[in-house]
């Protein structure tokens, strides 16, 4: 199966994104970027997918070419982008600008150099509904406060009138996803909403985001480079490295019965705050490829502990390692089940 598997659904009517084998490449004078190399998902209606990864792994360039963010003039674009039944890659670009914002909604990863710092937040707020809606400036605004007030702004008439250097790093964020919020999308993009937060704000920024997902009934795509975020945020997860998902599954499956070195990899390095010991960290060794000149076979094999003969030549295919579960790696699945109980009875 080209590029992954899609997991089954009772009502073909509720899956809002459905992603198929598209690819993302850019030409560079030093070769081929391969950033985005054949994946394929789905998202449904009222769900929150987890797409993790380190930087360079594909996937904030996944989704801004969803939101048509990446230009077919600078990238060599393939598969289908099917958004609630249509297809974005054959829209004229024209029509994409117009459901960009109004049906597609994205939080960017600074809030700082996203936010025009020389107009006052409600303004921005504002104009993103005038620019989609047949509206007066004064019920814009007024849409603008109330959805100031939706993601907990104290005082929201006041907050609309402050410019973003008015606000903490917390509130930016929270102006950002009012702004992505306020024509009620069906999809909703946040690229590493946390970071540069506190813990404490974290948790505010992500519960904010599970309580406004239940709010408008909307589809969520949380991109972040650390599975101890999304833990408890997200009802399922894709792991992405050098522009391939190498493993997607339900959130608790990805936990507790995952099949893939990589996530292994990621789930070690993830603190621990309820262990009675200190334990170290465990980087994975080593650093992601070139996307120019990724590795022959597993493009992971350079770095797994676990890597055979026939990782360093073929390219393993994403299969269904178990229920709601799929991995792309040649180790037997005796062999994953006994290595990750290992790793599981080590973190406890």
């Amino acid at each position: 199966m080209t590029g992954g598997i899609r997991p089954e659904t009772s009502d073909r009517n509720d899956i809002i994104l459905d992603v198929r084998n598209l690819q993302v490449h850019f030409p560079t004078p030093d070769g081929l970027v391969k950033a985005v190399d054949g994946i394929s998902f789905q998202i449904r209606r009222g769900e929150t997918i987890g797409v993790v990864g380190e930087s360079g792994s594909g996937k904030s360039v996944s989704f801004l070419t969803v939101m048509g963010l990446v230009s077919s003039r600078e990238a060599r674009i393939s598969g289908e982008i099917i958004f609630k039944g249509r297809d974005l890659l054959k829209l004229p670009q024209e029509e994409t600008r117009h459901m960009r914002g109004k049906q597609m909604g994205m939080v960017f990863q600074d809030p700082m150099t996203s936010l025009h710092p020389m107009y006052r937040i409600g303004t921005q707020i504002a104009e993103a509904v005038l620019t989609h809606e047949d509206t007066s400036k004064k019920a814009a605004m007024e849409l603008a406060v109330d959805m100031l007030r939706r993601v907990g702004i104290p005082n929201p008439k006041e907050g609309a009138r402050r410019y973003p250097h008015e606000f903490s790093g917390g509130m930016r964020q929270r102006a950002m996803i009012a702004m992505a919020l306020v024509l009620n999308p069906d999809l909703l993009i946040a690229d590493e909403p946390t970071t540069a937060l506190d813990v404490t704000v974290q948790a505010q920024i992500l519960d904010l985001l599970d309580r406004l997902k239940a709010d408008f009934n909307a589809a969520v795509a949380v991109i972040t480079h650390d599975l101890g975020v999304v833990a408890e945020h997200c009802d399922r997860i894709q792991v992405m490295y050098a522009g391939k998902i190498v493993e997607m599954g339900q959130s608790q499956v990805i936990y507790y019965r995952s099949r893939h070195p990589y996530t292994w990899g990621l789930l070690q390095s993830i603190p621990r705050l309820d262990a009675e010991e200190v334990h170290r960290l465990r980087p994975i060794e080593g650093l992601p490829p070139s996307l120019i000149q990724v590795p022959p076979g597993c493009a992971f094999h350079p770095r797994c502990p676990y890597v055979m003969d026939i990782c360093r030549t073929v390219v393993p295919e994403l299969r269904p390692a178990h229920a709601f579960n799929a991995s792309a790696c040649h180790l037997p699945a005796e062999e994953k089940e006994h290595i990750f109980s290992q790793i599981l009875a080590e973190r406890r």
